[in-house]
Formats: C-alpha cells, structure tokens, sequence
C-alpha cells in the first residue's frame, strides 16, 4: 500500500509539474511576445548550449511536428524549419536570424543521429581477410607505424610490434569490428608524429633490467608498457560508448558547425587515445593488470569534463594540439 501511494505521489508531482510549466510557457510567451524555441535562440550563444536545449524542447512538444523534427532526412531540414516557424506564427522576414540559428541547431541534432548510425555500422562489420579493402587498410596502418620494417608476411609475430596480441591481428579487431581498424589508421594517417611517439613510449617495458645511465644514454621516455594497437581499440570502445550515450553531443555540437562527420569523431578518438597516454603515465600503474582501473577513472574524467556545455575538444586539428578549453 505505500509503496502504491508513493508512486501515485510520484505521478501526482509529476502531472502538476508538467501542467505548470505548460502554464509558465504560455504565460512568458505572452508577456515576452516569443515563444519558447526564440528564448533559447536569443538567450544562448551557438553550439551546445543552444542546440542540447533546443533539441529537449522539440522532444518535449506536445505538437507531432516538432517531436518529429528531430528523426528527419538532412534534406528536409530547410522545409522543416519554414514548417516551424509557421506553425509557431514567426514572420521569418521579421525574425531572419532565428530560421538561420534553427537550421543550425536542427543540422546538428539530425547529423549526430546519422553519425551514430554510421559508426554502429562500422563497428557491426567484422574484418575480413578475403577483402581486398580490408587488407590494404590493415598493411597501411602497418608502414605507417613501421615505416622502415617490411613486414615478413600477413600472418607474423612482428604485429606485436605495433600492439596486437597475435600473429594475425584480425582477431582483435572481433569486439569493435572495423571501428577499431579505421580509428588506428586514420591516427597514424592525420597524426602521425603523435602516434609514433605514443607507439614508441608503449613499448617501453614499466620495469626495465636496464641501469640507471643505460636508460639516460638512450634517452628514453618514461615506461609504459602497453599495447598500443590494443588499447587503441579500447580506446574505441570508450568513444564509441560516449557517443552513444550522448555524452558526446557536448562536444561535437561546440566543434560541428553543422553536421558531425566520422571526421569529427575520429578527430575525437585521436584526442582521446592522447589524452589516455598522458593519464596513464600520470597514474603510473604498477603494470598492464590496472589497465581496467586506469580506463574506468580516465572515463569518468572525460565525462565530468564534457558535462559542461560550454567544453569541448579545440575546434582545430591535429591531436597534438588537442585539449579541452571554455568556449
């Protein structure tokens, strides 16, 4: 019996709620002239901030048109918003910014629905062996790391090199599918000089039998001891949950003008895999056991970070440039 009066209280509170920010709404477009859609259009600056409001505000309407809004076609953006603004009794000759900033925000909610598509896809393909595509990709990723090593031949323990686990990295390519794969090359492709730095520094062992000036003389950098094409696929696995979740809309809707692009989250993926080495060096785990840990805490870190809406990654690339500023 109380637990049935707690949820009717529950419901109670949540009716009167409803019902009276209904009532405010209408009552602040009355005496400001402007309905709700205008006041966040003119009270908060582009990116974010605007978009993640707007997008709340067209999935909370009571009007079909305006839940709908969000699941449409790129190419009825335009209509849409000429749809909007005549059902809200906007002049657009009068109110010209408010279309353009609508469209704005409406290209960005429609495009990060379709870049989550897109990445599921990806990461739903397994890697094939018997693909031409699949293999060139994989050999590329190979001489972008290890330039001036031939690879012996497809199946080969030299893969550990560059942090696969086997002799036929295909296999660890099994949890994020070709994701993981176009992630590490495009690393390697549009950062390169990151990614050789990264990749060097994880195959220094955490303890070394090494003296003191034998290390110094060959001037390497602190020990990481991981691998690193394993841990990129990790690190996947971290941006893909991020984007799913919606944790990413933070940033992408501050970077993205318009539409978010695969671009734009393997631009994040780099920044991320960064990001990691440094918090990993920064935590310093006895060895690769604490990896699970080491990801857990570095997770919560980037979600703390991108729970404000104003955060984002720098606007520009490359990754080595990349870090989170205030807009």
């Amino acid at each position: 019996m109380k637990h049935f009066l707690r949820v009717l209280a529950q419901l109670l509170v949540f009716l009167y709620c409803k019902c009276l920010w209904r009532g405010l709404k209408f009552v602040i477009r009355k005496l400001t002239g402007r309905c709700e859609l205008q006041r966040i259009c003119y009270n908060n600056k582009p990116g974010a901030r605007r978009t993640l409001k707007i997008e709340s505000s067209l999935k909370c309407s009571k009007h079909e048109l305006l839940q709908s809004a969000i699941n449409i076609h790129p190419d009825s953006v335009e209509k849409t918003i000429d749809d909007i603004m005549s059902l809200k009794k906007i002049n657009p000759d009068t109110n010209p910014q408010l279309g353009i900033s609508l469209q704005a925000c409406l290209l960005q909610i429609v495009g990060y629905r379709n870049l989550v598509v897109e990445v599921e896809k990806l990461r739903r393909e397994p890697y094939a062996c018997e693909n031409p595509a699949h293999e060139e990709m994989l050999m590329k990723l190979w001489k972008e790391l290890r330039p001036d090593s031939p690879l012996s031949g497809r199946i080969s323990k030299q893969w550990c090199e560059i942090g696969f686990q086997g002799n036929d990295p295909k296999t660890d390519f099994r949890g994020m599918g070709l994701l993981g794969l176009h992630n590490l090359l495009y690393f390697a492709e549009h950062d390169k000089a990151t990614a050789l730095q990264v990749l060097h520094d994880s195959l220094q062992p955490k303890h070394s039998k090494m003296s003191k000036a034998d290390w110094d003389k060959k001037k390497f950098d602190k020990a990481i001891g991981y691998s690193f094409a394993i841990v990129g696929i990790n690190i996947t696995d971290l941006a893909y949950s991020l984007l799913v979740s919606g944790a990413l809309k933070t940033h992408l809707y501050n970077v993205a003008p318009e539409m978010p692009s695969l671009v734009h989250f393997q631009q994040t993926f780099c920044y991320l895999m960064q990001e990691f080495h440094r918090f990993w060096i920064e935590e310093d785990p006895r060895d690769i056991m604490e990896f699970n840990c080491v990801r857990t805490k570095f997770h919560k870190h980037v979600l703390k970070q991108l729970k404000n809406p104003d955060m984002a990654l720098c606007p520009h690339f490359t990754a080595s440039d990349l870090h989170l500023v205030n807009l």
